[in-house]
């Protein structure tokens, strides 16, 4: 009788909507409202991210423990995006939602199962040899490390504490995918603010206890794992699709999931070889160097992360289910509106984050341990990758293209391509610019991605610029050279106030701020890109309503 039960319970949400009312792929208005969400959430945690990274630059500055740090974090961090948001998501969620359109809630809850089964056993494996062998990894990763014993004593220390992470953040990104292929972005977005809050406490908290304030930011790394994965999968269950604990089963849909995987893992790779090989340049570069590059990175994470990921996350699932279903020119238009709402913030954020990288970088992190020096240099570097940042976000955009259709092969020889450039120009940039090459060479690379991946779509037919993006774009990149140009008047008029100290700098900042966003968006109809009601429009989710008759409805922020 229970077991009876359970598969009456498993096949009602199949009777209620894949058998009596089909599943209709929503309205590019629907995934305009999930990039909202996933960006609010993403700009939430990297608002916390900045106020974790003030109070690391302030306690640790740009030392031999921040860099040992920063290189523990960036090991798990590799695998993280490699694994769980990279090569298994595009995977996964288009076959997740491609089970969940075609038969139902049951089907693809128990694809989901198998696949977490699978997932924890590999990643069980991959720990336990990371554990074991992690003086050699960290040699591989900063060979510079090697002539420092301290220096590298510690970043193993530090990296064996934050491997674990590389578990539960993995799996956190399979419900995170699990959810988003349900069309709810909420909780798999909140769920990063977590990693924030949990790193600051430790950090203000745990470290009389530990031997330095690394250790204790290594700890709290491990510690926001376990939350991350805790509160994702409690979402799950509150969305019908809790996940019960299988015994790893390699079936064949498993075994077409991991080939589809293995593709887009190779690509993944690729891409995450780039910030490898600036990892593996700075620790050959003078100390401090590794964090330097951190923090302007940091910087540029923000309209990246925010914009980057939530086009990204929110529009695969969306752009997978057009693609199956056949409609071309819906698919067309979200590729197209993607794009466009890309450039809207990406073109004014790189143009101010050049021109005011000094004073951004000054005021965020300029105190205690990191003084004037450690501002210019990674300044430097802040400008170099802002150069970059239109491209890595549409390298965001234009990458479901060829993941929605079931192409992880092509991104992978393009990527292929752009890591053998970055590392070409990393070895040529990394004694003339110092600390910017890393930035300059990751940022150009970027950029030849991003243009190969157009070209590829486009000789395909998958990617046409419409009629309003032809027209829009142009505009849009003079609206924000004019921006950029009143930023650096407005700097140069602030004079001194943004060198000075507490809360008048921050005052000062402010209003170099609020002087770009104006300027920015009287040109926008100046310069005939929008009008001003449009303009506006762009920042909030207008007519966010599933299409007639179907059955999805958009997520709340209940869930």
């Amino acid at each position: 009788m229970r077991h009876r039960l359970r598969r009456n319970r498993d096949k009602a949400p199949v009777s209620r909507v894949a058998q009596n009312t089909p599943i209709l792929p929503p309205r590019p208005a629907s995934m305009l409202r999930g990039i909202l969400t996933v960006g609010g959430w993403t700009l939430a945690s990297r608002v916390l991210g900045f106020a974790r990274d003030i109070l690391i630059a302030s306690r640790l500055g740009a030392g031999p423990v921040a860099d040992a740090f920063f290189v523990a974090l960036r090991l798990p961090n590799l695998f993280r995006r490699l694994f769980g948001e990279g090569a298994f998501n595009a995977a996964f969620v288009p076959a997740f939602a491609g089970l969940l359109h075609a038969e139902g809630r049951g089907a693809a809850r128990a694809f989901a199962e198998r696949a977490f089964a699978l997932l924890l056993c590999g990643l069980g494996l991959l720990a336990i040899a990371g554990e074991m062998f992690m003086p050699q990894v960290i040699a591989g990763l900063a060979p510079g490390f090697t002539a420092l014993p301290a220096k590298f004593a510690l970043a193993v220390a530090l990296s064996r504490i934050t491997f674990p992470y590389v578990v539960l953040i993995c799996l956190a990104a399979l419900v995170s995918g699990l959810l988003n292929g349900l069309d709810r972005f909420t909780a798999a977005s909140a769920s990063y603010v977590l990693f924030n809050v949990v790193t600051i406490a430790a950090l203000l908290w745990l470290t009389p206890y530990v031997p330095t304030p690394g250790h204790a930011l290594a700890w709290g790394v491990t510690a926001s794992g376990v939350a991350q994965l805790g509160v994702l999968l409690v979402a799950a269950h509150r969305a019908g699709m809790g996940l019960r604990l299988r015994l790893p089963r390699v079936t064949p849909d498993m075994r077409l999931l991991w080939r589809r995987m293995a593709p887009g893992l190779v690509g993944a790779g690729v891409t995450q070889l780039n910030l490898a090989v600036d990892v593996i340049i700075a620790s050959l570069l003078p100390a401090g160097t590794v964090s330097v590059l951190y923090y302007a990175d940091r910087v540029q994470q923000l309209p990246l992360g925010v914009l980057g990921a939530a086009v990204g996350t929110a529009m695969l699932p969306v752009l997978s289910r057009q693609v199956r279903a056949g409609e071309a020119a819906a698919a067309e238009e979200t590729q197209n509106r993607a794009i466009e709402y890309a450039l809207f913030l990406t073109l004014p954020a790189a143009g101010a984050l050049i021109v005011a990288a000094e004073p951004i970088i000054s005021v965020l992190f300029g105190r205690g341990h990191f003084g004037a020096g450690s501002v210019a240099l990674s300044a430097h570097a802040l400008a170099a990758y802002a150069i970059g940042l239109p491209a890595f976000v549409l390298v965001k955009v234009l990458a479901p293209g060829f993941f929605a259709r079931g192409d992880t092969a092509t991104p992978v020889k393009i990527g292929a391509a752009a890591v053998a450039l970055n590392l070409a120009l990393n070895l040529a940039f990394m004694h003339p610019l110092q600390q910017m090459g890393p930035a300059l060479a990751t940022s150009l690379a970027a950029m030849f991605n991003m243009g190969a991946l157009g070209a590829v779509l486009a000789r395909r037919g998958q990617l046409r610029l419409d009629a309003a993006l032809r027209r829009r774009a142009p505009r849009m990149a003079l609206a924000a050279l004019a921006m950029a140009v009143a930023v650096a008047a407005a700097r140069y008029g602030l004079g001194g106030a943004l060198d000075q100290r507490g809360v008048l700098r921050w005052l000062a900042l402010g209003v170099l701020v609020a002087t770009g966003i104006a300027v920015y968006f009287i040109a926008l109809p100046l310069t005939g890109a929008y009008s001003a009601r449009e303009a506006l429009r762009r920042l909030r989710p207008r007519g966010l309503r599933p299409p007639a008759g179907s059955s999805i409805t958009p997520s709340s922020p209940d869930h």
